[in-house]
């Protein structure tokens, strides 16, 4: 089911995570990265980047999500309906951590239009800018982008801070931990 609803504005953090992957060209060939999205402050808290696109891609970077954010029970993970993301394993891999997945309608790209934002960012702001001769300096590339995205971009649906500084601010005046 579609548990979003186009709705990309939660009222905390680890309540709704989205997620997708995207393809990146380099001279020796493609990469694909996969993202895990904390939509309450447009954080990136899982990735993984490698030559092929599996089950085991998008798993590797739920699992750095889930490592990094410890969410509880009850946490909506939103992607599209890839075959990594309907298949058995990685729902599987939902349900041991009490996360609940929700998918987009078949072609509809708005329904994870954050997700596909941050993509059009990283390529267009980033990676085209910059000749990728090999994978690793992708790779590297990639890694730096996300630190660049969670410390330093603004975003207005932050009020202008960035993903890190927003949770922060948050957590200060709220008192949430």
């Amino acid at each position: 089911d579609n548990l979003l609803n186009q709705n990309f504005n939660p009222v905390g953090p680890n309540e709704v995570w989205a997620g997708d992957v995207t393809y990146l060209r380099t001279a020796e060939g493609w990469m694909y990265l996969a993202i895990v999205m904390d939509l309450y402050s447009r954080r990136i808290v899982g990735w993984h980047i490698d030559k092929r696109m599996t089950t085991d891609l998008v798993g590797k970077a739920m699992i750095k999500a889930v490592n990094l954010r410890q969410p509880k029970m009850g946490l909506v993970f939103h992607s599209d309906r890839g075959s990594q993301y309907t298949s058995q394993w990685y729902r599987s891999l939902l349900k041991r951590n009490g996360i609940r997945a929700s998918m987009g309608d078949v072609g509809a790209c708005w329904d994870n239009a954050v997700v596909e934002r941050f993509f059009g960012s990283l390529k267009h702001d980033w990676i085209l800018k910059i000749a990728q001769p090999t994978r690793e300096h992708m790779k590297q590339d990639e890694t730096d982008y996300i630190r660049y995205y969670n410390k330093d971009r603004l975003h207005n649906a932050n009020g202008g801070l960035s993903p890190i500084n927003y949770e922060l601010s948050q957590r200060k005046v709220s008192g949430w931990t």
